[in-house]
């Protein structure tokens, strides 16, 4: 009589007098599969955990900026803070995370999301020069948790629709920041005796919460971790000083005693691009030095470098093409969201709370955004994804460039708010896949960090040309209607503020025009980033990913016809 068969898988292939397997058989065989299911359910928690924890990170890093752009007005009024000197409360936090977000991304990951506690401490303090050097320190936390979040999420899930999702969801913290933001900044300015100081309060607890999530959620660091822990703390300083110059510069040289003849305009614009031209010849050198190795590279003067000047020419160059569309794409949507919440409060006099219910749609848009984008980015070219969501991005600056005032809501700010963020939602998502396609394993981090600080840094750009365009235009505008701007412009007739606001918006535009000139040129043969189904089902995902090839050579290939 035939053996019959067990369905369960058997440890062994002893067989009781009757043909049958032994009890003794049958049971370990239960055992392992058991336990193949319980370690699979708790790999699936353990992601899913992940996932939020990173995610929440993302969230608190836009909220940290949306809460506070919505309390600019009631700031500015409270701490007697010119309208053309309120980015620098924006700018500063973008400013210190984009420069010091490099720094993370060479350190570990999981102890660099374990900083994260950083912006928790900053956000109790906060009048003028102290608010900005506050929130300067503040920008340190999402410095050291988003690089890390990024190399995390790119070693936990190998190429798969796994990964796509886990990506998406990461990105998806950002329009929900958004929602976070506006409606603590909202409600807590407008309901609570302290005011817009009540925000920073709130987002303490907040941050806190996300570093317990991170303590809980992230393994240990992975083995292949850069040995050399030495930091170039010099060059970290300098260019950060010069990135700081530049900006300082723009945004102020239009309003300085002088104008841009003024002295130290001149100085801070010199000081600014010399260490910025040399920082990278200098990062290239200690590059060139590390990848040669020997007695030179352990001497104290040669510390690995802050940046990998080589990544940027990968895939021929893409990779700093999309660097440079991320950069433009943030310099519009958040001169966007600057200015428009602005004009709701200080043009039309709303209430932070009316302001926040108007800005509302961008952040329903955004979660859908992030939905479709998961769905279709392993189907769709990237070209397609990023010049459809920058020409997004664009039109929402030009509803506000060509605004009625006395037109209804639904006219114009309600479709800006809906397609707004779909240029950042897009960007983002096909960006960091992008880095994940081409950089190696242990670069990830890096990777992750300078397209982020990318963003940081165009945030920071955009607001700064934007105010120069602002107050270039209210200065000329009011003079040619009669008056004479005081110091901190609150004499400026109403016709001029609109022109000015216009003329703000029209920057945005033209940063979002020239993203999609540069994807319709570099990324026409870049291709699809996503994976889908059917790719990991026929090449069968990795248990690790620490032994992946980057997708350099076929990139190369698709981009070359």
């Amino acid at each position: 009589m035939p053996v019959q068969q067990d369905p369960l898988p058997m440890t062994t292939t002893s067989l009781a007098g009757n043909g049958k397997p032994t009890k003794s058989d049958a049971v370990p065989a239960i055992s392992l599969r058991n336990d193949d299911h319980d370690a699979h359910a708790k790999r699936s928690i353990g992601d899913i955990l992940l996932i939020c924890t990173v995610t929440f990170a993302a969230i608190l890093n836009t909220a940290n900026s949306t809460a506070v752009s919505l309390s600019l007005p009631t700031i500015g009024r409270d701490l007697n803070i010119a309208e053309s000197n309120l980015q620098w409360i924006i700018s500063a936090y973008s400013l210190s995370s984009g420069c010091l977000l490099i720094y993370s991304g060479v350190s570990s990951p999981s102890s660099s999301d374990a900083h994260g506690w950083v912006s928790s401490a900053w956000d109790v303090g906060s009048p003028k020069i102290t608010l900005d050097i506050l929130r300067g320190l503040q920008g340190l936390g999402p410095a050291a948790a988003t690089p890390a979040a990024i190399g995390i999420l790119a070693h936990t899930f190998p190429p798969s629709p796994r990964r796509s999702i886990a990506f998406a969801t990461f990105a998806a913290g950002a329009p929900v920041g958004g929602v976070v933001g506006n409606i603590i900044g909202g409600v807590l300015t407008q309901c609570t005796a302290q005011s817009w100081r009540s925000t920073f309060w709130f987002m303490t607890g907040l941050s806190a919460l996300c570093c317990l999530g991170g303590l809980i959620s992230i393994d240990a660091d992975d083995p292949y971790a850069l040995p050399d822990k030495r930091i170039d703390w010099l060059w970290a300083f300098l260019v950060t000083t010069g990135l700081i110059s530049i900006v300082f510069v723009l945004s102020d040289g239009t309003t300085a005693p002088d104008g841009w003849k003024t002295g130290y305009i001149i100085a801070l614009l010199v000081v600014g691009v010399f260490f910025l031209v040399l920082f990278v010849p200098w990062e290239r050198f200690l590059e060139r030095v590390h990848a040669q190795g020997g007695e030179v590279s352990q001497r104290w003067w040669t510390p690995p470098p802050l940046m990998l000047v080589s990544i940027w020419g990968r895939a021929n160059g893409r990779l700093a093409a999309m660097l440079a569309i991320a950069f433009s794409e943030w310099c519009s949507f958040n001169s966007f969201l600057f200015w428009v919440q602005l004009y709701y409060q200080d043009y039309l006099g709303l209430k932070p709370i009316l302001t926040m219910v108007r800005l509302l749609p961008m952040s329903a848009a955004g979660v859908t955004c992030n939905v479709i984008v998961a769905l279709v980015v392993g189907r769709v070219p990237i070209v397609y994804l990023v010049v459809i969501g920058m020409l997004f991005t664009g039109a929402s600056n030009l509803l506000f460039a060509v605004i009625v005032p006395s037109a209804p809501y639904w006219a114009f700010g309600f479709l800006a708010a809906i397609i707004s963020v779909a240029g950042a939602d897009f960007v983002f998502v096909t960006g960091t896949l992008f880095i994940t396609r081409v950089c190696l394993p242990h670069e990830l981090s890096v990777g992750g960090a300078i397209f982020q600080t990318i963003t940081q840094l165009g945030t920071a750009f955009g607001l700064a040309i934007s105010t120069v365009v602002f107050n270039a235009t209210l200065k000329s505008r009011s003079e040619s209607l009669g008056v004479a701007l005081n110091k901190g412009g609150t004499n400026a007739p109403k016709p001029a503020q609109l022109t000015a606001y216009k003329d703000a918006m029209w920057s945005g535009f033209a940063f979002a025009l020239f993203g999609v000139l540069l994807a319709g040129f570099f990324l026409r043969g870049v291709g699809i980033v996503g994976h889908r189904k059917a790719d990991s089902d026929s090449k069968g995902e990795k248990a690790t990913h620490v032994s992946e090839k980057p997708d350099i050579e076929a990139i190369n290939e698709s981009g070359s016809d």
